[in-house]
């Protein structure tokens, strides 16, 4: 498959099969703890991408926490030498970048550990984009970019596998080596 043929079946709204658990370092002690998710993903060919993320507090996805929006654009980097067809992708979320507490504990923590925000509330979203959040690791002015994967399989997207040890995919070291649970078509 071509990059132009992958990016065509890659265009339209993708989600998670089922709540999906990944290995997370704490900022303040770091310690890796589970974090578990459901995504919803939007791709457009122009390179443009919305992802919706849900964190929650337990494995089955019972008891949501906090609910992610990032928006931007995407740079295709070439073959990845996980599966034939996979190509290496960066994701910078250059366009939108927003928090909402879904739960008062959660909007609490957020509270205590930011500067610089409205009183946070749940239900209510504010935009980190370019503003420190050390809740994610983020200085004030950067802008978070991703170094990750898309690999097509039939009707499932897959991209990389979270490293282990709670690394993020924040240069192209750091870039995922495996596939993690895929995502449908909406």
């Amino acid at each position: 498959m071509s990059l132009q043929e992958l990016k065509s079946a890659c265009k339209g709204e993708w989600q998670s099969i089922a709540p999906e658990v990944r290995p997370s370092k704490q900022v303040a002690d770091g310690a890796i703890r589970p974090f578990y998710l459901t995504r919803q993903f939007k791709y457009d060919p122009s390179d443009k991408f919305e992802l919706v993320v849900i964190n929650y507090a337990d494995p089955f996805g019972k008891v949501p926490l906090v609910e992610i929006v990032i928006k931007g654009s995407m740079l295709w980097q070439g073959a990845h030498p996980i599966a034939a067809g996979a190509q290496k992708v960066d994701f910078t979320a250059d366009e939108a970048y927003t928090v909402k507490p879904l739960a008062t504990g959660f909007e609490d923590i957020l509270n205590k550990v930011t500067v610089g925000y409205d009183k946070w509330e749940t239900g209510v979203a504010q935009s980190i984009l370019g503003k420190p959040f050390p809740p994610f690791g983020l200085a004030a002015g950067q802008i978070f970019k991703e170094y990750d994967l898309i690999y097509l399989f039939e009707d499932l997207m897959f991209w990389g596998a979270r490293n282990v040890d709670g690394r993020g995919f924040d240069t192209e070291e750091n870039r995922p080596t495996n596939l993690q649970i895929p995502l449908i078509r909406k």
